[in-house]
C-alpha cells in the first residue's frame, strides 16, 4: 500500500494513491490548486491580494482535480487554466459551476453527504466551511491508504468514528476582530485525533511562503504554533501519531494501514 502527499502551499495538495494489487501508475488527485499568479478577493485587491514567491508548476499526468471549495483560493482561475479541459473534476457545487465556466468538460458537482467513484478512490463530501454558502470537506478512501481534509477546520457533526492513515488540515485559527476565526485549525485538531485516530496530521491552509497585501493584510489575526500543534497530535495520538509541517514541492510518503 502506498500514500505520499506533497504540499503546494495555500489548500494545495498532490495526492498519490497506489493500489497495492494493481501494478503500473497510481492515482494522482490535485486539490485546491493555487500554481501562479496572484490571489485577488472580491471586490478587488485593495481588500487582500496574495502573491506566492517561489510558484510550483502544474504537475502531470493527473487523473482528478478535487475542489472544497468555489472560493478564488481553492478555485483559482489562471492557475485551472493551466491544467488540460477535459481532466475529471469532483467538486463542491459552487467550485463545479466555475470550473464549468472555465470551460472544464468532465465535472461532478458532490453536495455534502454524497459519494463518487474515481477508478478505486471513493469519495465522500462532508458538510465543510459555511463561507457563506456550505461548501466541502472529503474523505478519501483507496486500497493504497485513506484520509480526510477540511481547508477551514470545519468538522461535519454527522461523521462517524473510523480510522484513516492521514488528516489534511489547518492546525492554527486564523481570524479578523469581531468577525471571529474562519480557519479554526487549533480547535477542531483534538476532534480530528479523537475521531479518526490518524497515523500523520498534515498541516494545511496557512503554509506557503505568500506575500499579503490590501486592507484584511493587516488585521488577520492568528492563534495556535505548530509547535503546539505537534504536541496536540502527539498526545492526543498517544505517541503514534506525528504532525507534518510541509515543504512546498516535498512529496511525503505516508504510512499506511
Amino acid at each position: 500500500m502506498s500514500l505520499s502527499a506533497t504540499y503546494f502551499g495555500a489548500n494545495g495538495w498532490l495526492l498519490e494513491f497506489q493500489d497495492p494489487d494493481v501494478s503500473g501508475p497510481g492515482l494522482r488527485v490535485l486539490v485546491d490548486p493555487w500554481l501562479e499568479g496572484p490571489l485577488v478577493f472580491p471586490p478587488g485587491p485593495w481588500l487582500l491580494k496574495a502573491e506566492l514567491r517561489d510558484p510550483l508548476p502544474p504537475p502531470e499526468d493527473l487523473d482528478l482535480l478535487l475542489l472544497s471549495q468555489g472560493l478564488p483560493d481553492h478555485c483559482h482561475p489562471p492557475s485551472l487554466a493551466l491544467l488540460p479541459p477535459d481532466l475529471p473534476v469532483v467538486a463542491s457545487p459552487t467550485a463545479a459551476a466555475r470550473v464549468r465556466r472555465l470551460g472544464f468538460s468532465a465535472v461532478t458537482a458532490l453536495p455534502p453527504g454524497h459519494s463518487h467513484r474515481c477508478r478505486s478512490l471513493a469519495i465522500t463530501a462532508t458538510a465543510g466551511a459555511p463561507v457563506p454558502q456550505t461548501e466541502n470537506g472529503y474523505l478519501l478512501e483507496h486500497p493504497g491508504g485513506s484520509l480526510y481534509l477540511e481547508p477551514h477546520g470545519f468538522l461535519a457533526r454527522d461523521l462517524a468514528p473510523r480510522r484513516l492513515d492521514a488528516v489534511i488540515t489547518p492546525v492554527i485559527d486564523l481570524g479578523l476582530p469581531l468577525a471571529g476565526a474562519f480557519v479554526r485549525g487549533r480547535r477542531v485538531l483534538p476532534e480530528l485525533l479523537e475521531l479518526f485516530q490518524p497515523t500523520t496530521v498534515l498541516a494545511s491552509t496557512t503554509g506557503g511562503d505568500v506575500r499579503f497585501s490590501g486592507v484584511v493584510a493587516g488585521l488577520l489575526r492568528g492563534e495556535g504554533t505548530i509547535e503546539e500543534a505537534a504536541a496536540t497530535v502527539e498526545q492526543g495520538g498517544a505517541g503514534r501519531a506525528r504532525l507534518i509541517h510541509p515543504i512546498p514541492g516535498v512529496a511525503y510518503s505516508l504510512p499506511v494501514g
